[in-house]
């Protein structure tokens, strides 16, 4: 791997500490506390004119008595002292350097000045800082702690080599995920946490990570992410290297985004884009802190075959029933075992314990402890499911760990332990390739997530479609009214319903007999959105006199509505019947660019919010999944006798819709269609309206 900028910063080979203390409880005593005590190899520089010595270290005046200059120099000074002591570390040809300290951007005007001026120093010379008001970091394989979380006092001691790297917006989450984590035993490479990301923000240390080959899962706590395509990229080669990738992304409500820019000055995305977001990127999603920590633990096992289709074998029928209904409610499948695996089970279970999944293997197993090998190996090699889940309680959970643990190691299937007991060869199965959840809510939340990860693991959709989609640049028309947006998304795959413009009573008329009765007449100006709203719409016209009264009646409408608009006459449309409508929407995210909303229901979509979200591009695979994760989607497929819809052409029109406006981003701020009328089973998809707003300047 070829260096990286922040490798200083991250696996430096000397660090200097200006405000070094002999105090570690002080923050300028802790890091050399940590330093010391862990044993790092590397040269280590106290720097502090009041000592002679800190904690057995030659501690230095000045920056400048150094004998060299340190790859990474931490400072433990106030945030005033902060630009006059980088510019010195600029002249001493520091590489890189850690901000501790508060009382900047998110101090306020005086603080926002501070930071301000710090940035433009920063951005003049080659050096990385990291902060400020960060709490520092660790690279827990070689032992440079440039941190002053007391973490490390407390939680238990690392003895080998870890692979999993803990990135978070908050020093205090940092420490709090760590300890957790250390607890369940997850070895860990690095912890960083960015403070107010003034130089360096979170996308370019995942970018770090990703290359990093020291790590192999990235655990995160996010509020604002700041550079999104680089985010995107970095992600994205988390799933180029098969990494695994966990973020809690906080401000999900209006309070919990307070609460955040009260906290960093930042201000929280759209929580369903980074939702979305997350999902093409086979990033799973957290919501806690302890499943944080659980998934870094089941990490541990990702290299076992798993997937989404889960085996539940229990003692209990009721546990197997409950174990299911969570599963299933988390989005994996319990399938029925075919036949011939029945068989087997059947041959150990009595007649009154279920074999068809949940397997209820009754408390007669105590009776045939051979008949646990048997079944465990018949389930490792069916091609029926991706996982076995075993709930026993604990004194039966260690009978049974021998022969868990042999077919583990002769089988790759990933087979899961829930002991609700106490257990005493939990620690065996661990180390036998078994993970052991003591409690089914958690084993829930940690399994789906990861299950589901696993399942998409084995292809990425959206990074191939995103790699491919280069649509050739469309230009904008002068006027973008109804009828010319259409022609632009026409032009890229999106049907339309037949329609002709007309600027007079008889032209109107000809068209209408052109496009064959009944017919809908529409005003047609760029300046009025909201047809319906100014009286512009007139539908189920069925001769030419109702056509020449409707264009009298919404040309006068609209000029009482909006009189200095401009309008271009009238659209007539083909009267269209169908199935159902979708609305389709693409507006500009400020993280990840352009997003696509999709809903069914016409008028109820904004009442219900019944819609899927994805990051742009989608191809027609995608749009049947965003269809699919709708409430409504039934009324596509023939709820209660209502006819099929043409769900293949919606979704054909929908990556029509895709490729239009990728064509068009850097032009425009929103594209809708509203509605797309999907008409009976082989009759189409069309477009009833479109509206096409230019980016803002």
């Amino acid at each position: 791997m070829t260096q990286h900028r922040l490798d200083p910063l991250l696996n430096p080979a000397s660090i200097a500490v200006v405000g070094a203390s002999n105090n570690p409880a002080r923050i300028g005593g802790m890091p050399l506390a940590h330093l010391t005590k862990f044993g790092y190899q590397g040269a280590i520089y106290p720097i502090n004119p009041k000592y002679p010595e800190v904690f057995g270290l030659r501690c230095w005046p000045d920056l400048e008595a150094l004998p060299q200059a340190p790859d990474l120099v931490v400072l433990a000074l106030a945030a005033a002292d902060v630009t006059p002591m980088l510019r010195r570390c600029a002249a001493k040809g520091v590489r890189a350097v850690i901000v501790y300290a508060a009382g900047f951007a998110e101090a306020g005007a005086e603080g926002a000045a501070l930071q301000a001026q710090l940035e433009a120093f920063v951005a003049t010379t080659d050096m990385v800082v990291a902060g400020p008001n960060a709490m520092g970091f660790a690279n827990l394989n070689t032992q440079a702690h440039t941190n002053f979380a007391s973490v490390f006092n407390t939680a238990p001691m690392q003895s080998g080599r870890g692979s999993v790297s803990l990135l978070t917006q908050s020093g205090n989450v940092c420490a709090a995920v760590y300890a957790i984590a250390r607890r369940l035993g997850v070895d860990f490479s690095h912890f960083i946490n960015t403070g107010n990301e003034a130089c360096v923000d979170f996308a370019q240390y995942l970018e770090y990570l990703a290359q990093d080959e020291a790590t192999e899962v990235g655990i995160g706590y996010i509020e604002e992410l700041r550079d999104g395509p680089r985010f995107v990229a970095a992600a994205a080669e988390f799933v180029r290297r098969d990494k695994l990738l966990i973020l809690y992304k906080a401000g999900e409500t209006e309070k919990g985004s307070e609460a955040v820019r009260s906290h960093t000055s930042a201000l929280a995305g759209d929580q369903q884009i980074y939702q979305a977001a997350f999902r093409q990127l086979n990033i799973i999603q957290s919501h806690d802190f302890a499943q944080m920590a659980q998934l870094a633990h089941l990490a541990g096992y990702r290299q076992r075959s798993a997937g989404k289709r889960v085996a539940i074998i229990t003692i209990s029928g009721a546990l197997g029933a409950i174990l299911a209904d969570k599963f299933i409610g988390a989005g994996l499948d319990v399938p029925t075992l075919p036949q011939d695996l029945q068989d087997t089970l059947r041959a150990g279970i009595p007649d009154y314990g279920m074999v068809s999944n949940p397997v209820d293997v009754t408390g007669n197993v105590v009776n045939d402890p051979g008949f646990v090998r048997t079944a465990m190996e018949a389930l490792a090699q069916s091609d029926a499911i991706d996982a076995v889940v075993v709930y026993a309680p604990g004194y039966m959970l260690d009978r049974m760990s021998d022969d868990l643990c042999a077919v583990a190691a002769r089988y790759a299937r990933l087979f899961v332990a829930i002991d609700t007991g106490t257990a005493g060869s939990r620690e065996q199965l661990r180390a036998g390739g078994v993970p052991v959840f003591e409690d089914i809510g958690v084993a829930i939340s940690a399994l789906s997530p990861f299950l589901l990860w696993q399942e998409r693991r084995k292809h990425n959709r959206w990074l191939q479609v995103r790699a491919q989609a280069m649509p050739a640049r469309l230009a904008l028309p002068a006027v973008l009214d109804e009828y010319r947006s259409k022609q632009l998304l026409q032009s890229h795959g999106v049907p339309s319903v037949a329609e002709q413009v007309a600027t007079t009573a008889e032209q109107a008329v000809e068209a209408a007999q052109a496009l064959g009765y009944p017919v809908v007449l529409k005003i047609l100006s760029v300046d009025i959105a909201h047809k319906t709203e100014a009286g512009g719409v007139r539908l189920h016209l069925a001769n030419a006199q109702a056509v020449r009264a409707a264009f009298e009646e919404v040309m006068a409408s609209a000029r009482r509505y909006a009189p200095e608009a401009r309008i271009e006459g009238v659209l007539l449309q083909k009267m269209e019947a169908g199935v159902a409508e979708l609305i389709l929407g693409a507006t500009r995210d400020p993280v990840f660019g352009m997003t696509l909303t999709v809903g069914l229901g016409g008028v109820l979509t904004e009442l219900y919010k019944d819609v899927s979200h994805r990051v742009l591009p989608v191809d027609e695979r995608m749009a049947r999944e965003m269809l699919e994760e709708l409430k409504s989607f039934p009324l596509l497929t023939g709820f209660r006798g209502r006819p099929l819809g043409d769900v293949e052409a919606a979704c054909a029109a929908i990556a029509g819709f895709s490729n239009a406006v990728l064509a068009l981003q850097e032009q425009v701020d929103e594209v809708e269609i509203n509605p797309l009328l999907v008409k009976a089973q082989g009759q189409g998809a069309c477009m009833l309206d479109a509206l096409v707003l230019p980016a803002s300047v």
